[in-house]
């Protein structure tokens, strides 16, 4: 089985997705880390290098290669505009696409940044100086790739609540029947 945990920037795929690896006993994949891996770069490097198209046609291509392999996978997807490189591929029988989502309040709570090292760091002060663009840049993310979401076929959603990221995982499990998988 693949797990595809798809959503916005700090939705929490990443932090959830590694939990649930962990839980099924299965490998994790973070596409983010992919991408580093593979050009050897930094994500602050990467996102400023050609175009949006080009990227997500390099992030596809990982994206498919990492669908090939037999293993059983949990793979935290980054957001991505253009899908033609994997699209058929997440809607095969052993492949379940999952959207996490939750309020732009909720997100805005989690945001984080990344410095040109992609360190992460926190930087509440600023945050919430400009808290309402970053709603609204939030909410707009939201509705451009719950838009892609769905074109690209995703049915299967799960809302994060503001519960602990185990108490999350757990309910996800039980909502889409993964404790029988193993």
């Amino acid at each position: 089985m693949k797990i595809l945990l798809f959503g916005v920037s700090n939705i929490g795929k990443s932090t959830l997705g590694e939990l649930l690896a962990k839980k099924l006993e299965y490998d994790f994949y973070d596409l983010d880390e992919e991408v580093k891996r593979e050009f050897q770069t930094t994500l602050e490097e990467f996102v400023h290098t050609e175009n949006l198209r080009w990227r997500d046609q390099k992030r596809g291509r990982i994206i498919k290669k990492i669908l090939s392999t037999e293993k059983d996978i949990v793979f935290a997807i980054t957001p991505i505009s253009y899908t033609d490189n994997f699209r058929k591929r997440i809607i095969a029988d052993d492949v379940l696409p999952i959207v996490l989502v939750d309020t732009p309040e909720n997100i805005f709570d989690r945001l984080v940044f990344s410095d040109e090292n992609d360190n992460i760091y926190t930087d509440d002060e600023y945050k919430n100086q400009h808290k309402e663009y970053y709603l609204r840049d939030i909410q707009d993310d939201i509705e451009w790739y719950g838009n892609i979401f769905s074109k690209i076929g995703i049915k299967n959603e799960f809302v994060i609540s503001k519960d602990s990221v185990e108490q999350n995982v757990d309910r996800l499990i039980l909502e889409y029947h993964l404790d029988k998988l193993n």
